[in-house]
């Protein structure tokens, strides 16, 4: 007699959709998939029924577009794979990282109570919500003024994106919001929370988003120092019990049941990072494969058996990927996302009609068009930094520069500048793991960007290694689904788990020694640009993020004068 299978849902949250997939527990094949586009996308201009305008930075997000997630993708993934509901036995979740959901004690966002639906700071804060950079910078500097311990285990910078900076953000420019707020809830944990009815703190966020280091946060003397009304924000807002990777949060609620039509009572897992559960994914989980999951932005997670201080990464967490290892993350905070504004600001409709004609998407003509160049060709050098600089200089009033543009540079070629720009950007990132005494052995390539050839190579030729890539297109949510198996007890550790259900390519794209020298002359170029601009030699960066500030404010008050 066959012996019945078993299966678990994977749920990925990303910037603007969330995936479910449905994946066999014994060897990861992933059965259906169905995807849920957030109705409000990313909230930047202004609130929802709103005509007054956000500042400058600041990205937003609904929560209800969260749970139509669980609504509507994961009873569609379920019937798509033809299965019985009562054959899952288990749900993973992961979410992009420091998107940031303020609740009241039963975990209902603020944005969702009448008397705060008009207000900017009661909404998701999403991981691209940068407004927090004057905070992140006071809390960089009293770290460092003061010796804490935690600040060279974030590469001596703590960013805008974090949960601490977003926080004092929201006491000082909107104190009532902050009164009003019981809990300053990781949105991977929050949407654990409406699966489970209970609120569990994952120890990957805690540790990689909200300082929390062998088992403390800083302290309130800490606090109190940036703002005195700081001083509780541990104890009153952020501590919680906290969760370990691929333990079970809890089981489904029958409300939550209900919306996904999954047996009550199952294992729903820990909440996860979309990057850092994707390791197990793709089978990197021993020390030295660093995974690079690429998509709006590209965040890249590494294992390793040393503890060492590398500048500018992200953090390093004990058992932050898998138990046993310390987990290192850096980033790029923009990546697809410049790409898509290029195409979006920077194109002419003869290149959109040509792409059409021809029966392709517009990121695959001009891909087609760049692809024909020599390196070099273009004549450009390009900054990555359209969303600031995630790694290694942690600075989010950088901003995105193109060099040698003239009036014979064509759309393709600034395209390619930038394809070639965020590969330098990697590149700065792996050198500076290997100068720190963290060897990338391995280089793993996850996400969608992976679909690009062109930019592929590129890749390889700038870092002059292999790429391996994930055998799955929906890595994080696999990973998930990979977490979901360890929550419900079918495999020992998550170790176990990704050597039967992830999926590895590996050494798919390799280097070409011509290419590897060309880049070499350029990425040199590249890192004068780096080092001019980023770190203090002309700071005109700043001094033009501070004017469009200002002029922004000067705006909203004759806007508040003819309102008057």
């Amino acid at each position: 007699m066959k012996a019945q299978e078993s299966y678990v849902i994977g749920i990925d949250y990303g910037t603007l959709s969330g995936r479910a997939v449905v994946v066999r527990v014994r060897d990861g094949a992933e059965l259906a998939s169905a995807v849920v586009e957030y109705p409000h996308a990313v909230v930047e201009r202004s609130l929802p029924g709103s005509t007054d305008k956000l500042p400058p930075e600041w990205a937003l997000q609904v929560p209800e577009d969260y749970r139509q997630v669980l609504k509507k993708a994961v009873p569609a993934a379920v019937a798509q794979a033809g299965i019985d509901p009562a054959d899952v036995v288990g749900i993973g979740t992961d979410f992009t990282a420091c998107t940031m959901v303020p609740t009241t004690a039963d975990g209902t966002p603020l944005s969702e109570l009448p008397q705060w639906a008009g207000e900017p700071h009661a909404y998701v804060k999403l991981w691209r919500h940068h407004a927090a950079q004057p905070q992140a910078e006071r809390i960089n500097e009293l770290a460092r003024s003061r010796g804490e311990s935690w600040l060279p285990r974030y590469g001596g910078l703590i960013s805008s994106e974090w949960e601490f900076a977003k926080g004092l953000e929201m006491l000082e420019e909107a104190p009532q919001v902050y009164a009003a707020m019981d809990h300053w809830v990781e949105a991977a944990d929050w949407i654990v929370w409406q699966l489970t009815g209970s609120y569990v703190r994952n120890a990957c966020t805690a540790g990689y988003k909200g300082i929390r280091q062998e088992g403390q946060y800083p302290d309130a003397a800490f606090l109190a120092a940036l703002n005195p009304d700081f001083a509780r924000f541990v104890v009153d807002k952020v501590e919680h019990p906290i969760g370990n990777l691929g333990d079970r949060a809890g089981g489904l609620s029958a409300e939550a049941a209900a919306w996904t039509g999954l047996p009550e009572g199952i294992p729903v897992a820990v909440g996860n990072v979309d990057a850092h559960v994707t390791a197990p994914a793709a089978k990197a989980v021993e020390p030295g494969q660093m995974v690079a999951i690429m998509g709006t932005s590209t965040c890249h997670v590494m294992s390793s058996r040393e503890l060492r201080e590398v500048p500018g990464m992200c953090g390093v967490v004990d058992g932050g990927i898998v138990p046993g290892l310390y987990g290192y993350e850096a980033g790029q905070s923009g990546v697809g996302d410049i790409f898509g504004w290029f195409i979006k600001n920077s194109l002419p409709a003869a290149y959109v009609d040509m792409a059409a004609k021809k029966g392709l998407g517009i990121h695959e003509y001009l891909t087609s068009l760049a692809e024909r160049q020599n390196i070099g060709q273009h004549g450009l050098v390009a900054l990555d930094w359209h969303s600031g600089n995630r790694s290694v200089l942690v600075d989010h009033e950088l901003s995105g520069v193109v060099v040698g543009q003239t009036l014979a540079t064509r759309p393709e070629d600034g395209y390619r500048a930038l394809l070639e720009a965020t590969a330098y950007g990697a590149r700065v990132i792996v050198e500076t793991f290997n100068a720190a005494g963290v060897p990338v052995t391995e280089f793993v390539v996850a996400g969608g960007l992976m679909k690009n050839p062109l930019l592929m190579q590129i890749y390889a030729d700038v870092l002059n290694m292999p790429l391996s890539t994930i055998g799955s297109s929906q890595g994080p949510a696999l990973g998930s689904a990979i977490h979901a198996a360890v929550a419900a007890g079918l495999y020992p550790d998550i170790r176990a788990a990704s050597a039967a259900m992830g999926r590895l390519n590996r050494a798919v794209v390799q280097p070409i020694p011509e290419n590897v020298a060309a880049y070499d002359a350029l990425f040199a170029e590249y890192r004068l640009l780096h080092d001019y601009f980023g770190r203090g030699a002309n700071e005109v960066m700043h001094r033009l993020k501070a004017i469009a500030r200002e002029a922004h404010r000067d705006v909203q008050k004759v806007a508040a004068g003819v309102q008057g």
